[in-house]
């Protein structure tokens, strides 16, 4: 009668349960079991809600868009994969930073939990039409994590570009430039300079290497190396930018040499000026006296008798 049959079978029928037991405890142990004992929760996530938890299909950023006055809605999506609950602060940054709203800037997600917190853009009544950018701020556990919002304001556009407060010094010609409308704008500029017998200066329209934002103000220079050392000068400037926005400002300035020969430069100064106003005063009467003598009646001998005649007539009259 064998004995040792029924011993070589159960020992691998034990092993297999052995390892099948194995194999379900792998199975049923989510992976968020790595992040053991109590402390800071790790590796908690925030996005825009939509797609899955590990981040497929998920919205690179927040996109809204409407008008002035609007209030525009979405949701953050915080998921903690961790054993312990994650305590997070909510708040706006960047340009569009003061627009968010919260329920509540304090939100706590309990553990191997998402929460999908609902916030708003509130568009200001004056809002400019365009894009603008920002930001949510979540901070916990000793982290922080951004999440983009990109906003398109609706409305009409209006460009409107002034230049301000010209002032010539020197070589160097200063300038602000004022965007008045709500678009942004890259402006470009002419400049041109006039002395008392001609053009110094004269700068063909060219674009400055900024952008100015609605409602900005910039102070700029203008380099003009080879300004005059005598003469009176009056620099005009013109600037333009896209959608029809253009201006226009001057400022006139006297050269004249250093102190030592002040006196006799001012003199000079003044003589070309009346030299200049009297070259334009001749060219004028030139022109004034040609028109006239074009217009006037000749004279000549045969006009001489008509004359005389006149006079005997009225010796008659006398006589």
């Amino acid at each position: 009668m064998p004995q040792s049959t029924p011993y070589v079978h159960r020992r691998p029928f034990a092993l297999a349960v052995l390892f099948g037991a194995l194999l379900l405890s792998l199975l049923v142990v989510p992976p968020a079991a790595a992040d053991d004992g109590p402390g800071t929760p790790a590796g908690w996530t925030a996005r825009p809600e939509g797609g899955g938890s590990a981040g497929q299909d998920a919205r690179p950023y927040v996109y809204l868009e409407g008008t002035p006055g609007t209030v525009l809605q979405d949701r953050l999506s915080v998921t903690n994969p961790a054993r312990t609950p994650l305590t997070v602060r909510l708040r706006g940054d960047g340009p569009a930073g003061p627009w968010f709203r919260f329920a509540a800037d304090t939100v706590t997600v309990p553990a191997r939990t998402r929460a999908d917190v609902p916030f708003a853009l509130a568009v200001p009544r004056d809002a400019v039409p365009g894009g603008v950018a920002g930001e949510i701020l979540t901070v916990g556990g000793g982290e922080e994590r951004r999440v983009p919002v990109r906003a398109r304001v609706g409305g009409p556009t209006l460009a409107a570009l002034t230049v301000e407060d010209v002032e010539v010094s020197g070589r160097t010609i200063r300038y602000a430039l004022v965007n008045r409308g709500n678009a942004p704008l890259r402006p470009r500029l002419a400049v041109r300079a006039e002395g008392v017998f001609g053009t110094l200066l004269d700068r063909q329209a060219r674009p400055l290497p900024l952008e100015l934002a609605p409602g900005r103000r910039v102070e700029l220079t203008e380099p003009w190396p080879d300004a005059p050392a005598l003469d009176s000068v009056t620099v005009r400037l013109r600037v333009t930018a896209e959608g029809g926005a253009r201006d226009e400002a001057a400022a006139s300035a006297a050269y004249v040499p250093p102190a030592p020969v002040t006196g006799a430069g001012l003199l000079a100064l003044s003589v070309l000026a009346v030299l200049g106003a009297r070259a334009y005063r001749r060219g004028r009467w030139k022109t004034g006296t040609g028109a006239a003598a074009a217009t006037a009646p000749a004279s000549g001998p045969d006009k001489q008798p008509a004359e005389e005649e006149r006079h005997l007539e009225t010796a008659g009259a006398e006589s």
